[in-house]
C-alpha cells in the first residue's frame, strides 16, 4: 500500500508518477472520497457533542426539584434520534472506508527513480552478463531441449498429464535425485555462507498473509483457494468459529514475509532474513499457450526464496546483495546468464525497483527468467503493519525484498541443457557433486 499521507498531501503528483507504469489513477475522484470521509466524520463529531451536551442537561434536570419532566423528555427524546442518526452515519462510514480501502488496495507502489520508462519487457535494460556460452556445433552435434534429454533420464509429462492435467511433472530416478540435490545445494549457500535462517513454513495461507504481500486482491485468478469440508472450528473456550478459507502458497514469500506481520521490531533485530524451499502453486491465469512443453511454467514447482527485512535507508543496498546472492547459485553451477534492470511497464505491482537474472537455455537460443529480485520498500509492510522503532523511538514501516534463489525447476532445466552430452548423459558440475555422491556424471538407466 501506498503512503497515505503521500497521497493525501498531494494526490496530482501521485497520478503522474503512476503514469510511468500505466496505471491511471483518478486524484479527483480520490479527493471527493475524501471530502466525503470529512465530512461525514465533521457531522458524526457534532452530534455526538449534542448528545453530551443533552445528556448533561438531562441530568441538571433530573437534580431539580421542580417538575422538569416534559422537558426531559425532550431532550431524551432528540438523543435517541440522534443515536439513530449515528448507528446510520457508522453504516455510511464503514461502506465509504470498504470502497476506500478496497481502492487503496489496487494502487500499485511507486517506482523508484532509477527504474527506466517503456511500457514492457522489450524496453528492459541489461546490466551485466556472466559466462561463456557453450559452442555445441564446434562439439558436432543438436542441443536438445529439457524434455527430450529429461526424459530418459526420468522425466514423466505423460504420467503427470494423467494424473493432474496439463502443466505438472512427475520426477523418477536420476532426475529427481538431481532436482532434489539442487534445492539442498541452493539452502547450504544461502544459510551457511550468506547469512540466511531457513524457515519450514506452512504451505497454507489465509487471505491476510496473501494481502499484505500484494497477491490478494490483485492477483486473485492466479490463486489456489482450497475449499474446506469443515467450516467451523472450536476455540478453547468452547466457542465456535467460522474457518477462514486457505490458500496454497504461490510463492514462500509469503509465508516468509509475513512472519513479521504485526509486529513492531527492534531496530538491532535488523536486518533479518529469512529462505525456505518450499513447493509454489500458481494456476498461471492469463499465460494460455505460452511454454506449454515441459516444465518451464507449471502449476507446480519449487523454488528457494529468499526474504529481506531491512531499515528503509538500508534497502537498496540490501537489493543488491540480494540480487549477488541468488547471482552466486547461478555462478558457482557455472550457468551463463544476463542480469536485467526491469522497465515500469514490466516492474510488478508491488515492487519499486526489480532485477531478473535470465539463464541461457541453449534449446532456445534466448535468456529466460530463473530469479526475479524486488524492493517493495513500505508497500508490504504498510498492509502488513509491519513496523520497527526507529532513532527517535518511533514506529516506522521497515522495508521488505524478496527475490528466488533460485526457481529449482527453472535451475534443473537450464542444468539439463547447458550440460548435455551428445550420448543423453549429463556432465554435473563440480559445486553439486557432493550433493551426489561424488558422481561427475548423470547417465539415463
Amino acid at each position: 500500500m501506498i503512503d497515505l499521507e503521500r497521497l493525501r498531501k498531494d494526490p496530482h503528483a501521485i497520478a503522474q508518477a503512476l503514469i510511468k507504469r500505466g496505471y491511471t489513477f483518478d486524484a479527483q475522484a480520490f479527493e471527493q472520497l475524501e471530502s466525503q470521509k470529512r465530512a461525514l466524520q465533521t457531522q458524526i463529531e457534532s452530534l455526538q457533542a449534542r448528545r453530551n451536551s443533552l445528556s448533561k442537561e438531562i441530568g441538571q434536570l433530573s437534580a431539580l426539584k421542580t417538575d422538569t419532566s416534559a422537558e426531559k423528555a425532550s431532550r431524551i427524546q432528540e438523543v435517541q434520534q440522534i443515536n439513530q442518526t449515528l448507528s446510520e452515519h457508522a453504516l455510511q462510514q464503514q461502506e465509504i472506508q470498504k470502497r476506500f480501502t478496497a481502492w487503496l488496495l489496487e494502487i500499485p507502489n511507486l517506482l523508484h527513480e532509477s527504474v527506466p520508462v517503456g511500457p514492457d519487457a522489450t524496453h528492459n535494460l541489461e546490466v551485466s552478463r556472466f559466462g561463456t556460452l557453450r559452442n555445441f556445433e564446434q562439439e558436432g552435434f543438436e542441443p536438445q531441449d529439457h524434455v527430450t534429454v529429461g526424459q530418459p533420464l526420468g522425466l514423466d509429462l505423460e504420467t503427470a498429464a494423467k494424473l493432474s492435467g496439463s502443466r505438472f511433472a512427475v520426477l523418477c530416478g536420476p532426475i529427481a535425485r538431481l532436482h532434489r540435490a539442487l534445492a539442498q545445494f541452493m539452502l547450504d549457500t544461502h544459510t551457511l555462507e550468506h547469512g540466511y535462517t531457513e524457515v519450514a513454513p506452512p504451505y497454507l495461507v489465509n487471505a491476510a498473509a496473501l494481502q499484505g504481500t500484494g497477491q490478494l486482491p490483485k492477483f486473485a485468478e492466479d490463486l489456489f483457494k482450497v475449499p474446506r469440508l469443515q467450516t467451523q472450528e472450536t476455540t478453547e473456550d468452547g466457542a465456535h468459529k467460522e474457518m477462514e478459507p486457505l490458500y496454497l502458497i504461490p510463492t514462500a514469500e509469503v509465508s516468509l514475509t509475513n512472519l513479521v506481520q504485526g509486529r513492531i521490531l527492534e531496530a538491532d533485530a535488523l536486518p533479518l532474513r529469512f529462505t525456505a524451499h518450499t513447493p509454489c502453486f500458481r494456476s498461471e491465469a492469463g499465460s494460455y499457450g505460452k511454454d506449454t512443453r515441459g516444465m518451464i511454467r507449471q502449476h507446480q514447482f519449487e523454488k528457494v526464496e529468499l526474504v529481506h527485512i531491512v531499515k528503509p535507508e538500508e534497502s537498496y543496498k540490501a537489493l543488491e546483495q540480494l540480487v549477488e546472492h541468488a547471482e552466486a547459485i547461478l555462478q558457482k553451477l557455472e550457468l551463463p546468464y544476463r542480469k536485467m534492470l526491469l522497465c515500469a511497464g514490466d516492474t510488478g505491482f508491488t515492487s519499486a525497483k526489480t532485477y531478473d537474472l535470465e539463464v541461457w537455455l541453449p534449446s532456445q537460443k534466448a535468456y529466460r527468467e530463473i530469479s526475479s529480485c524486488s524492493n517493495t520498500e513500505a508497500f508490504q509492510a504498510r498492509r502488513m503493519q509491519t513496523r520497527f522503532r526507529n532513532a527517535r523511538n518511533k514506529p516506522e514501516p521497515v522495508h521488505t525484498l524478496n527475490g528466488s534463489g533460485l526457481a529449482v525447476g527453472r535451475t534443473l532445466v537450464a542444468l539439463i541443457e547447458n550440460y548435455q552430452n551428445a550420448d543423453g548423459s549429463l556432465t554435473i558440475p563440480q559445486a553439486l557433486q557432493p550433493y551426489l555422491g561424488g558422481i561427475t556424471r548423470l547417465s539415463p538407466n
